[in-house]
Protein backbone atom coordinates (compact mmCIF):
# COMPACT_ATOMS: atom_id res chain seq x y z
CA UNK A 1 0.00 0.00 0.00
CA UNK A 2 1.64 3.32 -0.92
CA UNK A 3 0.44 6.30 0.42
CA UNK A 4 -0.22 9.96 -0.77
CA UNK A 5 2.43 12.16 -0.11
CA UNK A 6 1.07 15.58 0.55
CA UNK A 7 2.36 18.80 1.86
CA UNK A 8 0.60 20.83 4.77
CA UNK A 9 1.07 24.40 5.95
CA UNK A 10 0.60 24.99 9.84
CA UNK A 11 -2.15 23.44 11.26
CA UNK A 12 -3.52 24.80 14.37
CA UNK A 13 -6.17 22.61 16.50
CA UNK A 14 -8.44 22.85 19.26
CA UNK A 15 -9.48 20.03 21.77
CA UNK A 16 -8.93 17.82 24.73
CA UNK A 17 -6.21 16.11 25.35
CA UNK A 18 -5.17 12.96 27.68
CA UNK A 19 -1.22 11.59 28.68
CA UNK A 20 -0.72 8.20 29.70
CA UNK A 21 -1.18 4.92 28.70
CA UNK A 22 -4.40 4.87 26.93
CA UNK A 23 -5.17 1.18 27.65
CA UNK A 24 -4.66 1.09 31.30
CA UNK A 25 -8.17 0.92 31.57
CA UNK A 26 -9.56 -1.14 28.68
CA UNK A 27 -7.42 -3.38 26.09
CA UNK A 28 -7.70 -2.20 22.77
CA UNK A 29 -9.40 0.30 20.93
CA UNK A 30 -12.48 0.83 22.76
CA UNK A 31 -14.76 3.53 23.93
CA UNK A 32 -14.20 2.79 27.36
CA UNK A 33 -10.30 3.09 27.09
CA UNK A 34 -8.73 6.47 27.98
CA UNK A 35 -8.57 7.57 23.92
CA UNK A 36 -12.02 6.89 24.21
CA UNK A 37 -12.99 9.16 27.00
CA UNK A 38 -11.30 11.77 25.61
CA UNK A 39 -13.33 11.81 22.67
CA UNK A 40 -16.15 11.95 25.00
CA UNK A 41 -14.53 15.18 26.74
CA UNK A 42 -13.91 17.00 23.52
CA UNK A 43 -17.82 16.37 22.57
CA UNK A 44 -18.80 17.49 25.35
CA UNK A 45 -16.74 20.85 25.32
CA UNK A 46 -17.04 21.23 21.68
CA UNK A 47 -21.00 21.15 22.11
CA UNK A 48 -21.15 23.50 24.94
CA UNK A 49 -19.07 26.12 22.75
CA UNK A 50 -20.08 25.90 19.59
CA UNK A 51 -21.52 29.49 19.02
CA UNK A 52 -17.85 30.82 20.32
CA UNK A 53 -16.20 28.27 18.19
CA UNK A 54 -18.32 28.65 14.89
CA UNK A 55 -16.61 30.99 13.03
CA UNK A 56 -13.20 29.78 13.69
CA UNK A 57 -13.42 26.20 12.98
CA UNK A 58 -12.29 25.26 9.38
CA UNK A 59 -13.95 22.30 8.52
CA UNK A 60 -16.51 21.33 10.94
CA UNK A 61 -16.78 17.89 9.57
CA UNK A 62 -13.56 16.80 10.60
CA UNK A 63 -11.81 15.99 13.35
CA UNK A 64 -8.26 15.15 14.68
CA UNK A 65 -6.48 12.49 16.63
CA UNK A 66 -2.87 13.68 17.66
CA UNK A 67 -0.50 11.33 19.11
CA UNK A 68 2.65 12.61 19.99
CA UNK A 69 5.26 10.23 21.54
CA UNK A 70 7.55 12.38 24.26
CA UNK A 71 11.10 12.07 24.70
CA UNK A 72 10.72 9.13 27.69
CA UNK A 73 11.74 5.44 27.12
CA UNK A 74 9.51 3.56 24.76
CA UNK A 75 8.71 0.74 26.97
CA UNK A 76 6.97 3.29 29.61
CA UNK A 77 4.15 3.24 26.59
CA UNK A 78 3.14 6.71 27.64
CA UNK A 79 2.12 9.27 25.23
CA UNK A 80 -0.34 11.96 24.47
CA UNK A 81 -3.67 12.02 22.61
CA UNK A 82 -4.77 14.94 21.58
CA UNK A 83 -8.39 15.46 19.87
CA UNK A 84 -9.62 18.05 18.79
CA UNK A 85 -10.92 20.65 15.29
CA UNK A 86 -8.94 22.73 13.15
CA UNK A 87 -9.38 26.57 14.22
CA UNK A 88 -8.59 29.42 11.97
CA UNK A 89 -6.32 30.91 15.24
CA UNK A 90 -6.50 30.22 19.17
CA UNK A 91 -7.90 33.83 19.57
CA UNK A 92 -11.46 32.74 21.44
CA UNK A 93 -10.29 29.45 22.68
CA UNK A 94 -12.55 28.10 26.05
CA UNK A 95 -10.83 28.13 28.91
CA UNK A 96 -11.23 24.20 29.20
CA UNK A 97 -9.86 23.68 25.68
CA UNK A 98 -6.12 22.98 24.60
CA UNK A 99 -4.50 24.56 21.62
CA UNK A 100 -1.98 23.00 19.62
CA UNK A 101 -0.29 23.99 16.49
CA UNK A 102 1.40 21.12 14.59
CA UNK A 103 4.32 22.67 12.17
CA UNK A 104 4.15 22.62 8.08
CA UNK A 105 6.06 19.65 6.75
CA UNK A 106 5.12 16.93 4.23
CA UNK A 107 2.64 13.69 5.43
CA UNK A 108 2.56 10.13 4.40
CA UNK A 109 -1.29 10.17 4.19
CA UNK A 110 -2.76 6.41 4.40
CA UNK A 111 -6.47 5.42 4.27
CA UNK A 112 -7.42 2.50 6.07
CA UNK A 113 -10.87 0.97 6.21
CA UNK A 114 -12.88 -1.75 8.76
CA UNK A 115 -10.51 -3.55 11.22
CA UNK A 116 -7.43 -2.20 9.31
CA UNK A 117 -7.96 1.55 10.88
CA UNK A 118 -6.58 0.79 14.12
CA UNK A 119 -3.37 -1.33 12.93
CA UNK A 120 -2.39 0.75 10.28
CA UNK A 121 0.40 1.65 12.54
CA UNK A 122 2.35 -1.29 12.88
CA UNK A 123 2.26 -1.54 9.04
CA UNK A 124 3.46 2.40 8.32
CA UNK A 125 5.94 2.16 11.17
CA UNK A 126 7.11 -1.96 10.78
CA UNK A 127 6.99 -1.95 6.56
CA UNK A 128 6.09 0.84 4.83
CA UNK A 129 8.71 3.67 6.36
CA UNK A 130 11.71 1.49 6.89
CA UNK A 131 11.83 0.55 3.19
CA UNK A 132 10.06 4.22 2.01
CA UNK A 133 13.59 6.02 1.83
CA UNK A 134 11.41 8.69 4.10
CA UNK A 135 12.21 9.21 8.23
CA UNK A 136 10.01 10.54 10.35
CA UNK A 137 10.18 14.30 10.51
CA UNK A 138 8.55 14.97 13.97
CA UNK A 139 7.43 12.48 16.88
CA UNK A 140 3.74 12.62 15.92
CA UNK A 141 0.75 11.20 14.39
CA UNK A 142 -2.28 12.51 13.18
CA UNK A 143 -5.76 10.22 12.33
CA UNK A 144 -8.09 12.30 10.71
CA UNK A 145 -11.85 11.54 11.05
CA UNK A 146 -14.14 12.54 8.55
CA UNK A 147 -18.15 12.37 9.46
CA UNK A 148 -18.58 11.42 5.43
CA UNK A 149 -15.96 8.45 5.77
CA UNK A 150 -15.98 7.52 9.57
CA UNK A 151 -19.25 5.03 10.81
CA UNK A 152 -18.41 4.08 13.79
CA UNK A 153 -15.37 1.81 15.49
CA UNK A 154 -17.38 -1.42 14.52
CA UNK A 155 -18.86 -0.58 11.40
CA UNK A 156 -16.07 -2.10 8.19
CA UNK A 157 -17.21 0.79 6.12
CA UNK A 158 -15.91 3.24 8.18
CA UNK A 159 -12.43 4.81 6.32
CA UNK A 160 -9.70 6.92 8.50
CA UNK A 161 -6.94 8.72 6.88
CA UNK A 162 -3.54 8.32 9.16
CA UNK A 163 -1.15 11.05 8.24
CA UNK A 164 2.57 10.41 9.27
CA UNK A 165 5.12 13.21 9.06
CA UNK A 166 7.97 12.56 6.64
CA UNK A 167 11.13 14.39 5.37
Amino acid sequence: MDPKIITKKEITLIGSVFYGNPFHSAKGWEMENEIGKTWKRFMQLYMKNLVTLKKYIVAPKIAYEVHIAPKEPEDKKDFYVFIGIEVKNLNKMPLEMFGKVLPATKYALFTFKGKKMFSGSQYIYNEWLPTSGYKEAFPFQIQLYDEESYKGIDNEESKIECWIPIK
